[in-house]
């Protein structure tokens, strides 16, 4: 993926603002959890200042990714469209201040750089979006999943046509 390198600080200072959309098949992180490569991504990303004085991003992720449903193996579209707020700390111990301060579970702090990768951001945010096991609410053609139930013998089965009596 092209690299997109930010000031986190100093784009969060001017209240900097970009946006774009990335094709999916730059992302090779997201490409190895997807069907195929197909698809792109809009994405917008905004510098802000916390109501308590901390830099803040927030960053919103949408698009259609295709997954491979583990119900009937087929491949589907999945809808992303995920948003997050990232609150800037200038080290590890900086970090973990303002999340004790904020006690917020909605808002992610991270460690921030003069020099971000906001395309990894990017991935990152895709990555989380997706669900831990794919599949469709309802399988588009069950007749294989139908197949094998019906044909579900039991392992007893065959040791009672052995048995003699």
């Amino acid at each position: 993926m092209n690299a997109f390198v930010i000031d986190a600080f100093e784009f969060c200072r001017i209240n900097g603002s970009r946006e774009g959309v990335t094709p999916v098949a730059e992302m090779t992180r997201l490409i190895k959890d997807c069907a195929d490569a197909s698809g792109t991504l809009a994405w917008r990303i905004e510098g802000g200042t916390s109501q308590m004085g901390y830099p803040q991003l927030t960053l919103s992720v949408s698009g259609t990714v295709q997954l491979v449903c583990q119900r009937c193996l087929s491949p589907y579209a999945y809808p992303i469209d995920a948003s997050t707020i990232l609150m800037l700390g200038k080290d590890d111990e900086h970090a973990d201040e303002i999340e004790e301060t904020i006690n917020d579970e909605s808002i992610d702090v991270i460690v921030g750089s003069r020099a971000m990768n906001v395309a990894d951001l990017i991935e990152d945010e895709a990555l989380l979006a997706l669900p831990q096991v794919p599949k469709h609410e309802v399988c588009p053609d069950t007749a294989l999943l139908d197949a094998a139930k019906t044909e579900k013998k039991s392992p007893f089965a065959g040791l009672k046509d052995l048995k003699t009596e």
